[in-house]
């Protein structure tokens, strides 16, 4: 059963991490989730259930109402050590794979992020064409910036996973309060881009769909210079919520990705629950790879 939980890391009684926390809490190096905009720590429900359900131990969660990417960096950072977490994976959406980025790379001298699964995410906020709004944000009402948001989501005929998503995606956003929103969309278009020369080291899983979404394809290609030797995970359709409607494919993906980290202290599941056969694959597959480097 997933635990809920409110957390307070900072002086500001007011900023809250609401997180779902489930699987082993025996795994020092689980994956964590970060919504996009609109999202709630729970619109990763299907994940959840499933890789717990695997032996995987994940953190799905919420933020706070912070301003500057500087900030949620530091509320972060601080919400890892008050759940002695030391290393991390992270699967970012949209906005939470910017973060994760961010994260990432506000703590390369001493690192707190093992690997990163990048969910039709972006690396500058410029692409937005919003960054001279950014300041304004916070004076807008709620129902303006839910109309920001909404005007992203897919219109025109859907597939009904794809409705679904959407539907509950929008009753999502309906959640959140006017802070909660103007502060994302604030993190999410305030000028910011990420500097790949200090996160290199890191395995990168880039997860995109093919189909509508709100991300250019200018946006996309980026993301691949930026990562050059990052795997890729392409799904053919999804939308802009593919973890809500492509859920099975979404939860291969975060498998496949997570594997390399099989058998090492950063394995994000339970090792009784990893099979004999995957770990002789792994070795396999470790060894070939040492072979070629060398």
């Amino acid at each position: 059963v997933p635990l809920s939980l409110q957390i307070i890391v900072d002086d500001d009684d007011s900023k809250v991490w609401s997180l779902y926390d489930a699987g082993p809490r025996s795994i020092r190096c689980p994956l964590i989730f970060l919504p996009p905009v609109s999202g709630t720590a729970d619109v990763f429900f299907q994940q959840i259930l499933a890789l717990t359900g695997w032996g995987y131990r994940v953190i799905a969660l919420q933020y706070p109402v912070y301003w500057d990417h500087l900030e949620f960096c530091d509320g972060f950072r601080k919400l890892l050590d008050h759940l002695h977490l030391d290393k991390v994976h992270l699967f970012g959406a949209s906005l939470g794979g910017f973060l994760a980025q961010k994260f990432a790379e506000y703590t390369h001298k001493s690192p707190r992020v093992q690997s990163l699964i990048l969910c039709n995410s972006f690396s500058d906020t410029s692409i937005f064409n919003q960054t001279w709004t950014a300041n304004s944000f916070w004076l807008m009402p709620a129902f303006m910036l839910k109309k920001i948001v909404l005007g992203n989501f897919a219109s025109g005929p859907l597939d009904p996973e794809m409705a679904d998503g959407i539907d509950f995606m929008v009753d999502r956003l309906e959640s959140l309060g006017q802070s909660e929103l103007a502060s994302r969309l604030t993190l999410n278009c305030q000028n910011s881009y990420v500097e790949p020369h200090k996160i290199r080291e890191i395995p990168v899983t880039i997860m995109d769909v093919f189909d509508q979404s709100a991300l250019s394809t200018e946006a996309k290609e980026e993301m691949y210079k930026l990562y050059p030797n990052a795997r890729r995970a392409h799904l053919k359709t999804g939308g802009n919520f593919p973890y809500l409607c492509r859920s099975a494919e979404v939860n291969l993906y975060i498998q496949i990705h997570l594997l390399q980290f099989h058998g090492t202290r950063y394995a994000a599941i339970d090792p009784s629950m990893v099979s004999a056969e995957e770990l002789e694959v792994q070795k396999i597959s470790l060894h070939s790879s040492d072979e070629q480097e060398e």
